[in-house]
This record gives C-alpha cells, structure tokens and sequence, in this order.
C-alpha cells in the first residue's frame, strides 16, 4: 500500500470501527445498510459507517471503510458535476457528508456492462441456468461469464425496505405499477448512461474496468434529478483490473477485482447467501477488505489515502459542534 498504514494498524482498527451512531441534535435519524441519515429542513447529515453489506445484509464492519466511501463519493461527485447536479453541500468529516434534501425515486438505477456476477439475481445467475431475457433486454447466445456484454444495460430494482432484497424490474414493470413516469423514466435511464460512460473512461484511464454499478436518484426542490447517496464506490460497484483481464476470459478465471466482492466471495464460500444469521468476518477477511478499499481508492482517484486514525465517534461529535 501507499499509505502510510500497514496490515497490523488495521488488524488493531479492526477494534475501533464504526457501527452504530447516535448524535443528537443532528435531527430524526434514519439508519440504512451503511449510511445514517439525520435529517432537518431542507437538507440531510449522512454518516458514512464502517459497516459493510452484502446480499442485502449488513454482516460486520470494516476498518476505516466510512473514510473510503465518503471520500469517493466526494471524489466522483466532482468528477460528474457538470454531466449531472448531485446533492452534497459539504464534507466537514471523512466520514460525514451535508446534503441537500432530495424526493428519492422508489428504482435504483443499476449500469451492467458485463456479464457477471454472484448473487442469485445477478445477470451472471440467470443466464448461466438458460435465461435469455433480463429486466426487459434480450440476451444473445454464445456469451461467456465475465465476458462485456454488446451495449451497458440498464437493469432497475426496487428498493426494499431496510433487512428485505431488492427486487429486479423493467422499465414497462415500473411504468405498470406507476412507480415513475415514462419521461421521468427516461430521463433517469439518459442520465445514468452518460454517468455510466464517464465513469467507464476514467476507470480505463485508471487501468480499471467499471464492471456495473447503481445509481440512486431524487427530485430537488425544482424537480430537477439529482444523483444522490454515493457514485462509483467499491460499495456501489463492481471494479476489475484491466492488466490480466483477457488472460483470465480466456482461461475461464475470475479477473482480479478492487472492491467488496472479495467479501461476498468469501461469504458464499462460507455457504452464505443472504438467508438468516450471517458467519462472522475474521480480522484476517476484513484486514484483506480494507486494503482493497484502500488500493480501490488511490488507483480510482490516483490520489494517496491519508486516514484519520482518531476514533471516530468523538472526532465526528466535534468537527460537527455536538456536544
């Protein structure tokens, strides 16, 4: 790593992890898989934990990964502003993000541009046993797994309730159901395109491949569309190393991958998938996790990660003025 922090230091911060918050005076909050929300008029403090989820279940923590999501999320926000408006005022933390208040749109909108995947929704899963339609796209013949698919789709979910799955969708299943208009629809599916594509030359430009991610949008004031929560995080997507990529095509190998799929990897080899009481993350999985945070960040931003080594439910009680 380049940073100045080595596997030991995080085997020890493995104890000092960000789980749970309670800041009062923040506002009502809102606790989701990874993110809690403390609301007030107009905007929102987003508190970036170090919890870490998979299958839609959150299933331990990981240390200094709120510092690594929130400060990517700040990084691609800049880095798309003039393609798309986004919701952040500021980052008075490394773990905390100020942001404008936003109406969420009920889709998360996912960009696939392989054919990939581990969970059992995964585009992988349903064409490996024969599926040849896909939220609403059809699939060719003859497509390899970890193979680029034609042309990036765009496969909506819903988005569940905190400790449910989300569920995979179409465009004509949520126009049925109302849950969008067809020009908002559509604008959104425009939007997430181009995000999609940026995001896609400038991990190339890295020496990445961005293998699929998800987007969530809202509604400002002006109803306008807005990109909300995060943006091309190792949370929210899929990374791969461009260097050995075609070696491992074609010998049927898995490419070397930067973001959180190592720990869902590691679960499912545990026999987990998502269904009851989760196995416990060893330090030694979660040391490796966040080093891939660490290498996802410096390699997606090209900047060097300094931590904050403080711990942090008394740094973020002061740098936001709570008592």
């Amino acid at each position: 790593m380049q940073v100045g922090i080595d596997r030991k230091s995080l085997q020890a911060l493995c104890n000092q992890t960000l789980f749970e918050t309670d800041f009062r005076g923040l506002g009502e909050r809102i606790v989701g898989k990874v993110r809690d929300s403390y609301l007030q008029p107009g905007r929102r403090t987003l508190v970036v934990t170090d919890r870490v989820s998979c299958f839609d279940r959150v299933v331990g923590t990981i240390p200094l990964k709120g510092q690594l999501l929130n400060q990517m999320a700040a990084f691609w926000f800049e880095q798309t502003k003039s393609i798309a408006k986004n919701h952040l005022i500021e980052v008075p933390d490394p773990n905390v993000s100020i942001v404008k208040e936003c109406k969420t749109l009920p889709v998360e909108f996912v960009m696939r541009g392989y054919l990939t995947g581990t969970t059992s929704t995964s585009i992988w899963t349903a064409y490996a046993r024969g599926d040849r339609s896909y939220c609403g796209h059809v699939l060719p013949d003859g497509l390899r797994r970890h193979e680029r698919l034609p042309a990036p789709l765009l496969t909506p979910t819903t988005k569940a309730l905190h400790g449910e799955h989300d569920a995979l969708t179409s465009r004509a299943e949520l126009l049925a159901q109302g849950a969008v208009s067809e020009a908002l629809f559509d604008a959104a599916r425009a939007l997430v395109q181009r995000l999609f594509a940026e995001g896609t030359r400038h991990a190339a430009k890295q020496g990445l491949i961005l293998v699929d991610t998800k987007y969530e949008l809202g509604l400002d004031e002006q109803g306008e569309l807005v990109v909300i929560d995060e943006i091309h995080t190792p949370d929210s997507s899929r990374y791969w190393r461009i260097e050995g990529y075609e070696k491992a095509l074609a010998e049927g190998g898995s490419p070397a991958a930067i973001d959180k799929e190592y720990v869902r990897l590691w679960l499912a080899e545990q026999g987990y998938k998502g269904e009851g009481k989760s196995p416990e993350l060893p330090v030694e999985v979660r040391v490796e996790a966040a080093t891939r945070y660490i290498d996802a960040f410096e390699q997606v931003t090209g900047r060097a990660f300094v931590p904050d080594l403080e711990e942090p439910a008394g740094r973020i009680r002061r740098n936001l003025g709570l008592a």
